[in-house]
């Protein structure tokens, strides 16, 4: 569980908060194995012995003041009585977890219902009204999937069309049965999926069946647009009516596998793998409204194209939660698919959205593969709670908030790598008080389920039968932190955490452009920092110092004082730049944005870093490194001297010889050298696979390479001047800086 705060000394009450012009709030990792800093948490049991606050309801750590009978809860100061089986187990204080560090995981016990055989399951849904590209590129990513499958794992097969298809691999040869699709956007299958074939004929072992898997997705071929147009029957003034029936096929799957939820599984995890738009039966999107026709109507493209045209997609998710099952959709296509409407099905049932433009050199057999091949925890409970002086206000991520109780988001799926943020505002006017030792305190709980496979089971007294299965274990992590109070907003702005506050902006901004479109996202990330530039420099009192004899005024616009705020407006002028933010006319396509928003709410801070600001580092040769880091500017390149530069972008890695490289330096760079072993490493601890590109100049295309060298770039079309450049959009936020301080 890794936490990171955006200051670590916290603003001492509301008007040092106000003025000090930072957001304030946390970025939260919960399944992460270690914390921030590389430490593991103290393993136990008996989680639903530990002491909880009577008021607050808190659980006991070690910031508590214990006595023989009692203790003192360190969140809200109320004391307990302790319960008689803890003060014997207290009384043996390196014996518990709690008592021996602030980050523990305990085992729960599980409820009688919880108690049942846990096979993980997954399911594969493939569009059949696509190219026979893409069918081939889902294949290999199904056959890299089927690898990366727990033993003891159950795989079914479904392909949907203008027609649901339902793959028995477990006889002598795969067997196909399909049910049509009625065309009606309101229309309901002829028959349940449960009569077509029964839910124990479709779920394959795949210890026992890999192979006849495999062979069932050789037999996968696109529907003939012949075929479409007949189970269409008509076309519409003109236009053929598609056959892509996914709203059908997934309301169907949801429903087919609900039966056995809680029975045979407890997550089932369905990947959907979609060329285009749905566009037949139930849950049918109107691509036309991607088109020149809102040139005309006057309507701000920006705005117009990120809210979803149905709640269809969002009322499924509810039903796919209700059913055990959780959805990642992977929208292999350049054609607009309304990602927009489609996206809450996958967020909101704790699945991930992933957009691949091209077949060709598309990651998805590797992403899918590293999907499955890391550990996640499912069922998830997680509870902030705070000291008195303050509270959580808004929380973002892609969790749901709990109906009945505050501050309680549940996550269906949740794996190391998701990450979601809180901030915080002050319960009070008062803050916290200058006159007691008291220091703001917060405390996370995750309760959250894993499915053991049946080797790993600890407990030695399990009975030969129960060790050939999987098994539910529920857990509960907690994490109890300290932190100081800033006396100065000096103090406050040294302790900045800038990759977190840049996460916490790039949330406010995403929810912004979604209510209010792109244009206000952007002013809203401009005015911040020009107010954030303001405030420093009263605080720092550097403007009255740098008044000239010609009476102008100068503002530190670059943080030359501040370390931990100097890369601040690097990382907004990058933040302006990127497509999440770029404007429809500069040729951003709107399902790239929304894949954007979701990819980029759930990266955890320093990856969000890299893809704002990517890392662009120089070699002197492949096994030695020139500098680690550079600006993203040509000047850069060739002021440093260096031959070759890896740029690390996250999703994209790029190594560039440049013109000047000695031609005896080895291209690519060899497998056995310092850089290669750096990529691998990189490729290794990332939840995506990065696309890995080699460009020499002069001789291939540099223009992939050279599209982020973004500091001489325009950050262009924000209705601000137009801009040239990081060190012209310096100057324009000095002179703003000048016009808000009037």
């Amino acid at each position: 569980m890794a936490v990171r705060a955006s200051v670590n000394r916290f603003p001492g009450d509301p008007d040092a908060l106000e003025v000090a012009g930072l957001p304030w709030g946390v970025t939260l990792t919960p399944f992460a194995a270690k914390d921030e800093n590389g430490n593991p948490p103290v393993y136990g049991s008996d989680g639903h012995l530990l002491p909880r606050c009577e008021n607050c309801w808190a659980y006991y750590n070690t910031y508590c003041e214990q006595e023989q009978w009692a203790w003192t809860c360190a969140l809200c100061g109320t004391l307990n009585g302790l319960p008689s089986q803890a003060i014997a187990r207290y009384s043996l204080p390196d014996s518990c977890p709690e008592n021996m560090s602030s980050f523990i995981d305990l085992e729960l016990p599980l409820e009688g219902s919880e108690e049942m055989q846990a096979r993980p399951v997954y399911v594969a849904a493939v569009d059949l009204a696509s190219s026979e590209e893409f069918l081939e590129l889902v294949k290999s990513a199904l056959l890299a999937a089927l690898e990366g499958l727990g033993p003891g794992s159950l795989f079914g097969l479904a392909t949907f069309s203008h027609k649901i298809g339902l793959y028995d691999v477990q006889g002598p040869i795969p067997v196909v049965k399909n049910v049509f699709i009625p065309p009606e956007s309101d229309g309901t299958l002829p028959m349940e999926l449960a009569d077509v074939m029964p839910l124990s004929s479709f779920l394959a072992p795949v210890d026992t069946f890999k192979d006849r898997i495999a062979s069932a997705l050789e037999t996968l071929r696109p529907t003939t647009s012949w075929e479409r147009t007949s189970a269409a029957g008509q076309a519409l003034d003109g236009v053929l009516l598609g056959g892509r029936g996914f709203g059908s096929a997934m309301e169907a799957l949801f429903n087919y596998l609900g039966s056995e939820y809680g029975n045979t599984f407890a997550l089932a995890r369905v990947f959907a793998f979609i060329s285009g738009a749905p566009d037949f039966g139930v849950g049918q999107l109107d691509t036309r409204r991607y088109g020149e026709q809102y040139a005309s109507k006057g309507e701000d493209a920006d705005r117009a194209l990120l809210p979803e045209q149905t709640p269809f997609y969002k009322d499924l998710a509810a039903v796919a939660v209700q059913s055990g099952v959780s959805v990642d959709i992977f929208a292999v296509t350049n054609e607009y698919t309304d990602l927009a409407s489609l996206k809450f099905l996958s967020i909101e049932s704790g699945g991930s959205l992933a957009l691949y433009t091209s077949t060709d050199d598309s990651t998805l057999p590797q992403d899918i593969y590293r999907m499955l091949s890391r550990p996640y925890a499912f069922n998830c409970v997680l509870r902030l709670r705070t000291s008195s002086e303050y509270k959580p206000g808004h929380s973002y991520g892609h969790f749901f908030p709990d109906p009945q109780y505050e501050n309680v988001q549940h996550i269906i799926c949740c794996d190391s790598f998701a990450t979601y943020a809180y901030d915080f505002e002050f319960a009070n006017n008062v803050g916290f008080s200058r006159h007691t030792a008291e220091l703001p305190m917060l405390q996370i709980a995750f309760q959250y389920t894993v499915v053991v496979p049946p080797g790993e089971l600890a407990n030695s007294e399990s009975s030969p039968t129960s060790r050939k299965k999987h098994s539910l274990k529920r857990r509960l992590r907690i994490r109890t932190m300290q932190f100081g109070v800033a006396h100065t907003i000096n103090e406050m702005y040294d302790t900045v955490d800038p990759e977190v506050v840049l996460s916490l902006l790039v949330h406010k901004v995403i929810l912004s452009s979604l209510e209010q479109g792109i244009r206000e996202g952007r002013m809203l990330l401009h005015d911040w920092l020009v107010i954030l530039t303001a405030q420093y420099n009263e605080c720092c009192k550097l403007s009255e110092s740098a008044r000239g004899s010609s009476n102008t005024i100068h503002f530190d616009v670059a943080f030359s004082q501040c370390p931990q705020l100097q890369y601040m407006p690097r990382l907004v002028f990058a933040l302006l730049r990127n497509p999440l933010l770029r404007l429809h006319e500069e040729g951003v396509h709107p399902d790239y944005r929304i894949y954007l928003q979701c990819l980029f709410s759930a990266l955890e801070p320093s990856s969000l870093h890299l893809a704002i600001y990517p890392m662009l580092t120089s070699y002197a040769s492949p096994d030695k490194q020139a500098y680690p880091r550079h600006s993203l500017s040509r000047a850069a390149l060739i002021t440093s001297g260096s031959p070759i530069f890896f740029l690390d972008a996250f999703t994209n890695l790029i190594v560039f010889y440049s013109s000047t490289t000695d031609p005896s330096l080895p291209f690519p760079p060899p497998q056995d050298c310092l850089l290669r072993t750096t990529i691998n490493k990189l490729k290794q601890e990332r939840c995506i696979s990065p696309k890995l590109m080699f460009i020499r100049a002069g001789q291939d295309d540099a223009t992939p390479f050279e599209n982020f060298l973004i500091e001489e770039q325009d950050v262009e079309g924000n209705g601000f001047t137009s801009i040239m450049g990081f060190v012209s959009f310096l100057e324009e936020i000095h002179q703003s800086v000048l016009e808000y301080m009037k």
